[in-house]
């Protein structure tokens, strides 16, 4: 099993790239449509549709914990995406989900601002309107990923391979990217790293329902939350009352894939004085 995660920037023809790839080597291409599809699977649609490629505002991620429980969600559909097979994933940070993962080949598609305009121009769309469009969308895939993961989407160490369409046709991206993957350098998923996915994606829900569930009770710091093997998950830290510590291990049993809870918090009465 492996996989390829395709990041590209607007008027590249990048999904097309992926696309074109994904069928070449008879896999699935996850794009939108499909990361919502399993997404809804999962129950999680409206996350993962809220945080979808977009960052959220300054006030949004500060007054409301809501920004990384979709976070974690859409990373949970990532992983569990990754778990069906060989597959190409665009964009989603899944270049950075998947960044430790030795059956993972990370792609970069860009080009000059030229090239991009050229490319996104149509009959009835002015230059200073593709420019606009080409601008808001990376801008928006950027910031995501700042948000998302601390770095710079265009950092080029953080990809396997780049390709500057400035001179590439789309079928010699194709066939490069095809090439390489089938080389011995991107090496098959082992067993382990199909566990890893499936501890990954897992946790990703648990922590997501977890921040969503305790948010302004009274939890004496943030819970940690485990996956430690298929269907289990270990939780601890403190709370004020066995009721919380209940109200917790029963969010966590609800999370689908959840089938047994490791329930560590403490219960820390709050000092009320004399």
């Amino acid at each position: 099993m492996k996989w390829i995660t395709v990041s590209r920037k607007m008027g590249t023809h990048g999904t097309e790239i992926a696309r074109e790839v994904a069928s070449a080597l008879g896999w699935r291409c996850y794009d939108t449509k499909a990361i919502h599809r399993m997404a809804d699977e999962l129950g999680v649609l409206d996350s993962v549709v809220a945080i979808d490629e977009k960052a959220p505002s300054f006030v949004q991620r500060v007054v409301s914990p809501r920004p990384m429980v979709y976070l974690e969600r859409l990373a949970s559909v990532i992983y569990e995406l990754a778990r069906q097979g060989d597959a190409v994933f665009l964009g989603r940070g899944s270049h950075l989900l998947l960044r430790d993962f030795p059956c993972a080949l990370h792609v970069r598609v860009t080009a000059s601002p030229e090239t991009c305009l050229r490319t996104v121009a149509a009959p009835g769309l002015s230059r200073e309107a593709a420019a606009r469009a080409i601008k808001r969308t990376d801008d928006e895939r950027s910031a995501f990923v700042r948000f998302a993961y601390g770095v710079d989407w265009e950092d080029p160490t953080r990809y396997d391979l780049v390709l500057n369409m400035d001179k590439l046709t789309v079928p010699l991206a194709v066939h490069t990217i095809v090439h390489l993957v089938r080389s011995p350098a991107i090496a098959d998923a082992s067993a382990d790293a199909l566990r890893t996915l499936s501890l990954l994606a897992l946790e990703s829900r648990a922590e997501a329902a977890l921040s969503e569930a305790t948010a302004g009770r009274g939890f004496l710091g943030a819970l940690a939350v485990s996956a430690v093997a298929p269907g289990q998950v270990r939780v601890s830290g403190q709370a004020d009352s066995e009721e919380l510590k209940a109200d917790a291990e029963k969010t966590l049993r609800a999370v689908k894939g959840v089938e047994s809870v490791e329930n560590l918090i403490k219960v820390v009465p709050l000092y009320t004085g004399a």
